[in-house]
């Protein structure tokens, strides 16, 4: 038995030997560095590409660099195309960080990693700076197989690297509630046709499929197969810079915007972190010289395919930057043109305005590809929404009407949009070069482009609206200021410190105010002179100025808002605006309440900190901003009512109705809920958790200052109480109104501080015992009392019980891109978390 288990072990054995040769000889030969390459088209720039149009792939001759890798280079992606829907913000354009990305060899393949430059060990011995590498996470972000190599070159295959998901689309449609989506590979490629070399930089195109089995709404409206969304991710790869570019450290007070580093040697007594300006190279030929020629201008250029009206709108504003540049010292340092013929956008050499089509308005982006070891920027990409000029379009027609439309005259609003479109140019490029947003500057007579302008329309003598002094031309003060410390150059570094101290403080001797978007975004910001889309110095008059303009053009409003030919139902679109034309100045109104004054400032500087709003004008506030509560006040005309007629075709489209007031009555159109969606801008902004906070806090500490209290008592006077000639048109319009308050209050009671939480509370509780027997009110009937009685004691069961609180607030009418919340380079509080 022993002999027969070795014989048998043995012909096993012999067995594989033969099949394991069999498939040694059956393998092809790995094939040659000239075999790989043979025939394919070749592509040379910063990088030597070798394109197989068949197969779609794209192989990269990579070869051993000095610092052992195979070579590092600047890496950003962003979306060639979009998917179109504003809400979801998936737009042509948006793109991701710049990050240094490092291709290196580990056994037979190539890995691909961001670099993780933000913690360093700037001047360490070689010793301290591997020790901070090391301590911290590096991120390897894909691999691939080596096709061939040959002497220190080798071949990999770019395809998989670009087949990813760079932009992060996965999560921002699961984010926006669109549902789950996974990439699908078999419909995922590299456009092969797409491959452009340069010489600082290499651009490919790759198709990124995307599948789901529950798309959304917003899929579904711009998608022609919803299950399957595909986007074009463009992919960029940029040579870094030469040496040579000087950092320059960011100041609280200058409105740069900034890139972050850690340096872990920094001496015990300095901070490790640190913020880098980010700006332009740029130098003068003569650089002891107080103003000259430069050695290399900035130059941006507005893509070929804008309509020639809206061109040179763009160019025109963009254009106004070469002011701030010739302040500063640098003569013919700034210019915007048309992008040559045959010129390629994607070549970095080209700093781009694009204009860009969507579904939907939408916010306008000003992002750059920028060094993240220095913040130096070397390509500025503007994105412009083609349809926020319609919109502008479309207000300015509701207040003036259209039989100006096209004239040329001031008061055109072709031509009041098209001045609104060189703010918005000069705006984006502010961005990409170098400065954040400004929003205390329209508190400063309108001193800087970085606020976002809303148009300064005013009532003449005779009570009719006036836009004679719409926009204002050029940029303006802060925006010199800003300029001229981001760039000015100093023959002497040793006076570098001075004469950006001199600058700063020569602005805030000005009366020069900035407040960035931290402190001006969403209900919970508090400083009152930091507001979007706000004229003048004292928000709350202008409230008043602005609710006699809206009573005006709500009075004049009616078909003539709407061009003839066009259907009829349209004027709807035409009407939220208007109606809701105080939306963005009650906002700014509101700050005041519980409201806190500061500036950004150094140490010692002998700058006041924090000091609260005068209780004199808290008290404006809260008088101005109940009166926009009144039933009255957002009544609506019968004339009017009858005009706001359905479609049968936009109706089905809840994309092209979002623009529209939601409608309980449909298909008439509902004045309680377009007075609940106006109730609830302002109380939102009144009763924020944070706002609340502050009034107690402030009356706790000085008892003269507006309480809490006072707050809610002032508000159910009004929004309670009735007179008792009320017409009996605004009963439920007043019942929409009180609504909004308990939905809020609710909202508070949930999610606020303890203190603005148990103030709420106690209100609610209060309101649901007294509406019953009507102490609390005169007006309404009975069985609406009892409602919202009940709905007052459903909501608070719920948060008892640790439920979600909701879904008795009326939707409102999208004020963004004229005014949400957001980051410093678009339009949405949400993204900041900033409040509701």
């Amino acid at each position: 038995m022993g002999y027969i288990m070795t014989s048998l072990r043995n012909l096993a054995a012999g067995l594989v030997v033969l099949i394991t040769s069999a498939g040694a000889l059956s393998q092809d030969p790995v094939p040659s560095y000239s075999e790989s390459t043979a025939g394919l088209s070749q592509a040379s720039g910063l990088l030597t590409l070798h394109v197989d149009h068949r197969d779609g792939r794209i192989l990269a001759e990579l070869t051993p660099q000095d610092d052992g890798s195979l070579g590092r280079m600047i890496y950003t992606a962003w979306l060639a195309s979009g998917l179109g829907s504003n809400p979801v913000g998936l737009d042509r354009g948006l793109g991701t960080d710049s990050e240094i990305l490092r291709f290196f060899r580990v056994n037979d393949r190539v890995f691909a990693e961001f670099e993780n430059n933000r913690y360093r060990a700037i001047g360490a011995e070689a010793d301290e700076r591997q020790a901070t590498e090391q301590s911290f996470a590096r991120s390897i972000v894909w691999s691939g197989e080596i096709v061939a190599e040959q002497d220190d070159r080798v071949l990999v295959d770019l395809a998989g690297f670009l087949t990813r998901d760079p932009v992060g689309t996965i999560g921002q449609l699961a984010a926006a509630e669109q549902g789950s989506f996974s990439i699908d590979a078999d419909r995922s490629a590299a456009l092969t046709e797409s491959v452009r070399a340069f010489p600082l930089n290499v651009e490919i195109d790759a198709l990124l499929t995307l599948t789901s089995n529950d798309p959304g709404s917003e899929v579904r409206a711009v998608t022609p197969a919803a299950h399957s969304v595909t986007l074009t991710v463009h992919h960029s790869f940029a040579a870094l810079p030469e040496p040579g570019y000087e950092i320059r450290e960011a100041d609280d007070r200058a409105g740069a915007i900034t890139t972050e580093i850690y340096d872990m040697a920094a001496p015990l007594d300095a901070p490790v972190r640190r913020y880098l300006a980010v700006r332009h190279r740029l130098e003068r030929v003569d650089p002891t010289a107080a103003s000259g020629p430069v050695v290399e201008p900035i130059i941006y250029y507005v893509e070929r395919g804008t309509p020639p009206l809206i061109r040179d709108a763009l160019i025109d504003g963009a254009n106004w930057w070469s002011d701030a540049f010739a302040a500063a010292g640098f003569e013919d340092a700034f210019r915007v043109e048309l992008l040559p013929e045959g010129a390629d956008p994607l070549d970095l050499r080209y700093n781009i305005i694009q204009w860009v089509h969507r579904q939907t308005r939408g916010w306008s982006y000003g992002g750059a590809v920028i060094d993240p070891r220095t913040g130096e920027i070397l390509k500025g990409h503007v994105i412009l929404g083609s349809q926020r000029i319609r919109q502008d379009r479309i207000i300015f027609e509701g207040l003036l009407g259209t039989d100006q439309t096209g004239s040329g005259s001031a008061s055109d609003p072709l031509e009041l949009a098209l001045a609104r479109i060189r703010q918005l140019s000069a705006h984006e490029v502010g961005h990409t070069i170098g400065l954040m947003h400004n929003f205390a500057a329209s508190a400063n007579d309108r001193a800087s482009v970085m606020d976002y302008p809303v148009p300064l329309v005013s009532l003449d003598a005779d009570g009719n609206i006036d836009v004679s002094d719409a926009y204002s031309q050029g940029i303006a003060a802060w925006d010199r200021a800003a300029i001229s410390w981001l760039y000015a150059q100093y023959a002497d570094p040793a006076t570098e410190a001075d004469g950006q101290e001199a600058i700063l403080a020569a602005a805030r001797a000005d009366g020069l105010l900035f407040i960035s978007d931290r402190h001006a975004r969403g209900n919970d910001s508090g400083h009152p002179l930091a507001n979007l889309w706000d004229n003048g110095s004292d928000p709350i008059q202008t409230l008043d100025e602005i609710m006699a303009v809206r009573a005006a053009a709500l009075a004049n409003f009616g078909p003539h808002a709407l061009a003839p030919g066009l259907p009829a139902s349209e004027l709807r679109a035409v009407f939220s605006p208007i109606y809701l034309y105080h939306r963005y100045q009650v906002e700014a109104a509101a700050k005041t309440l519980g409201g806190v004054y500061f500036e950004y400032a150094l140490n010692g500087s002998g700058v006041e900190g924090l000091s609260p709003a005068p209780a004199s004008d808290q008290r404006r506030a809260l008088n101005a901003l109940t009166a926009t509560l009144d039933p009255a006040v957002l009544d609506i005309n019968d004339t009017t009512l009858s005009q706001l007629t359905p479609s049968p075709y936009v109706d089905y489209d809840a994309a092209a109705t979002r623009e529209i007031f939601a409608s309980s009555q449909y298909p008439a159109f509902s004045r309680s809920d377009a007075a609940a969606a106006a109730a609830r801008i302002t109380l939102q902004a009144m009763l924020s958790p944070a706002r609340l906070a502050r009034i107690g806090e402030q009356s706790a500490r000085d008892p003269d200052q507006l309480a809490p209290g006072e707050v809610l008592e002032t508000l159910e006077r009004a929004i309670f109480t009735a007179p008792r000639d009320e017409a009996a048109r605004l009963v439920p319009l007043r019942g929409a109104i009180q609504g909004e308050y308990v939905a809020q209050l609710l909202a508070v009671t949930a999610n606020g501080p303890r203190a603005a939480s148990s103030q709420a509370r106690a209100r609610l509780e209060a309101l649901a015992a007294a509406l019953p027997s009507g102490r609390a009110t005169a007006a309404g009937p009975r069985e609406d009392r009892l409602g919202l009685a009940r709905q007052i004691e459903a909501g608070l069961a719920r948060i008892d019980r640790g439920e979600e609180v909701g879904g008795f607030e009326t939707e409102i009418p999208p004020g963004s891109p004229i005014g949400a919340a957001t980051c410093w380079h678009c339009d949405s509080a949400d993204i900041l978390g900033l409040g509701q």
